[in-house]
């Protein structure tokens, strides 16, 4: 798990800003990314955040980041582990006031673009992608890094089309045939990369600058009003990590 020590501060600052005014709240509804293998699951799943906050918590699996930007702005969802960077900076730039808490988990090796492999393409000659089809989940990390390795090949994207899904539901389309590559991750790439080949390696992307990471995000006004509930929230997080760091 990589941590951000400049994020953890701003973290920190805006929670003591907001404790004065913190309220008390009998349930939590938190977003989570469910193909992720990250340890808070097993803080989740025995039940210590809610033994630590005193508050029922319901926790709901989404399959992108967008979604569960949309999820926060009608209120439905109060903290959103493993949002996407780009989702979140989609949403805050479209005036929605969401703030980074946390870094949640990076993952260069499960965010990536495949190629069909009957079509023989790989990256000595990637530009014969021009003219292809391509499903995605747009406004993610998978269409962030799509247009990073395709700004790296060369690879003229307004020659391509774009069809926006879910990774599930791109994983599903791609198998069919009808598509020449599929960008996604969790179990939606593995699925993926059944019928064809990655470009680059997550070793090669981060040696290119393409970093993948995920926040934990939640609205600002809700972050004001419950200082106390989101730092014993932060809290446990940590502790999960450093639990399965020493094998516990």
């Amino acid at each position: 798990m990589k941590r951000n020590a400049l994020l953890s501060a701003v973290a920190g600052l805006a929670l003591l800003t907001g404790s004065q005014a913190a309220q008390a709240l009998d349930e939590l509804t938190v977003a989570y990314f469910m193909e992720w293998p990250m340890p808070f699951e097993y803080a989740k799943a025995m039940g210590t955040y809610e033994q630590e906050l005193g508050v029922k918590i319901n926790w709901r699996a989404f399959d992108t980041g967008t979604a569960m930007s949309a999820a926060m702005a009608s209120g439905d969802v109060q903290i959103a582990v493993s949002q996407g960077v780009p989702p979140f900076v989609i949403a805050t730039s479209a005036g929605q006031d969401l703030q980074i808490i946390d870094v949640a988990v990076s993952y260069a090796d499960n965010d990536n673009c495949v190629v069909r492999t009957d079509l023989e393409i790989t990256r000595d000659n990637a530009k014969e992608l021009e003219g292809k089809k391509v499903v995605l989940p747009v406004g993610t990390a998978a269409h962030y890094g799509f247009l990073k390795q395709m700004a790296y090949f060369g690879v003229d994207i307004s020659t391509m089309e774009i069809v926006d899904m879910a990774p599930p539901d791109g994983a599903a389309a791609f198998a069919q045939g009808g598509l020449d590559m599929a960008c996604g991750f969790g179990g939606g790439l593995r699925r993926m990369k059944e019928h064809g080949n990655v470009l680059l390696t997550g070793a090669e992307k981060e040696a290119l600058g393409i970093l993948v990471f995920d926040v934990t995000s939640a609205p600002a006004a809700f972050i004001a009003e419950n200082a106390d509930l989101v730092a014993k929230f932060l809290k446990v997080t940590p502790d999960a990590n450093a639990a399965w760091n020493e094998g516990s």
